[in-house]
């Protein structure tokens, strides 16, 4: 199993010593001893981490909820085994409210012990090989910060790095979400206006009464109001990169001010006399289709050639839908992290939901589902159950209007089915005992406890 290190917390003397006796048969392990919460805060406040947390049922004491508040701040993937007084629902219960991923009933035996114990710190080792794998996987297949394989991503990364190495004017197409800000960054980043600075501006989201003078700045006493100078954003980009988003929003009055601009590589600020000279890069964004803009004489043919120079269009989602499982992975990781949450692992089958939704919204439609889950579940696996109604419902109808069946709606019916028939099985076989229910089906008590819950089965039902 490799080295490990255990933090048993203990206030009785007997258990503390059953403890100690039965970890010994677990080779390269160093194991910690304290036999009150306040220690183990200490021990938890060293610099070496733990990889199990072992401690008494004293939690419904502010200085047990202290102990484990503290152990999930240093490690939120630090799994918890719970030594209980009682076997009752309510302390099965009380034991998952607290993080536990498993407890065990007083006086155990050490061969029980011992197995759960082993089982715990297999399961954390393996769930960091899961991340560990994740990690590799994403990286491979990113460019950046943007992640994709398909063909089509694989084309966008290759253009990416040609433009990188020239200093034309570029403009990204694409629709809401997909993503064009990013590749403006990397374009940035990738040349050698790296040093400089990235400047951008949203057309679509400053009143345009106010969007002159935010891209090219005004003098003091230019209108009413303007109180002292004040320089714009054309200008703060000087030797670096400006990104002009949407720029189909942008009023015509200003397209043709815009133009000059480009093409002298010179502004001047309103109510000023005096001309600056330019070094910037251009990067214009739009998720409009500009030449259809052009025909209803809303957008400059001139200056759709000036920025058009070179071209990188991006994909929507629904159109790369083999990169939504490296998107997942690589969003739940981040989220997971940002939440404090232990590594949470994705179903296949909300993979194959997500790949199957027609994401309007794209990436940034992609990351508020996940972020909304994520934020939702209590659980260490992202389920079915945790993804919104309405990205499951329109999933399955669109499959369903597709291939003319119903056969996720109906598999899921099939495999529902089935786990309440084990269950039912199982909790009569052993006559509603989870701990031996549980060790039978070769599953976690509390994911056995979730099941349960599930399909609304309770165990003193099945008990003589």
């Amino acid at each position: 199993m490799g080295s490990a290190r255990i933090l048993v917390v203990e206030r009785d003397e007997d258990i503390l010593k059953h403890c100690q006796d039965a970890l010994s048969a677990l080779p390269e392990t160093e194991i910690v001893f304290q036999k009150n919460g306040k220690s183990a805060i200490d021990e938890l406040g060293t610099e070496r981490s733990f990889d199990l947390l072992i401690a008494d049922e004293n939690a419904q004491t502010n200085e047990g909820v202290r102990l484990f508040r503290q152990a999930r701040r240093k490690d939120p993937n630090l799994p918890l085994l719970i030594l209980s007084d009682g076997a009752t629902a309510k302390t099965a219960v009380e034991c998952m409210k607290l993080g536990a991923a498993d407890y065990l009933i007083k006086p155990f035996m050490p061969e029980e012990f011992l197995v759960t114990v082993r089982h715990l710190l297999q399961s954390k080792r393996l769930r960091e090989e899961y991340r560990t794998l994740q990690w590799q996987s994403v990286r491979a297949h990113s460019f950046d910060s943007i992640v994709g394989r398909s063909p089509a991503m694989r084309h966008v990364f290759k253009t990416i790095h040609l433009v990188s190495e020239t200093d034309v004017d570029v403009l990204i197409v694409g629709e809401t979400g997909t993503g064009k800000e990013l590749v403006a960054r990397s374009i940035h980043n990738r040349s050698h206006r790296k040093e400089g600075p990235f400047m951008a501006v949203d057309c679509g989201a400053i009143p345009e009464n106010l969007l002159e003078t935010e891209l090219f700045g005004h003098e003091k006493g230019a209108f009413t109001g303007a109180e002292s100078r004040s320089i714009g954003l054309l200008e703060l980009a000087n030797r670096g990169t400006f990104f002009l988003d949407e720029v189909g929003e942008l009023p015509m009055r200003l397209q043709s001010k815009l133009l000059r601009a480009l093409q002298e590589r010179r502004i001047r600020r309103v109510g000023g006399k005096e001309e600056i000279d330019l070094d910037v890069r251009v990067i214009a964004a739009t998720s409009r289709d500009l030449n259809a803009e052009i025909r209803e004489h809303r957008f400059r043919d001139d200056l759709y050639y000036r920025i058009n120079v070179a071209r990188i269009e991006l994909p929507p989602l629904r159109a790369r839908t083999e990169d939504i499982p490296l998107l997942v992975s690589h969003f739940v990781g981040i989220y997971a992290q940002q939440m404090q949450k232990e590594l949470v692992e994705v179903e296949g089958e909300v993979t194959e939901i997500l790949s199957r939704y027609h994401w309007p919204g794209n990436i940034r439609e992609l990351q508020n589902v996940l972020r909304r889950s994520l934020a939702m579940t209590s659980h260490h696996v992202l389920s079915t159950e945790d993804l919104p109604d309405e990205i499951v419902i329109q999933a399955s109808h669109g499959k369903s209007k597709e291939k003319g069946s119903g056969f996720f709606p109906a598999r899921e019916q099939r495999i529902s089915a089935f786990e309440k028939w084990y269950l039912t099985n199982l909790l009569k076989t052993c006559l509603g005992d989870v701990t031996r229910a549980a060790r039978k089906a070769a599953i976690p008590r509390g994911t056995l406890y979730r099941l349960l819950k599930k399909h609304k089965l309770n165990p003193e039902d099945f008990r003589p």
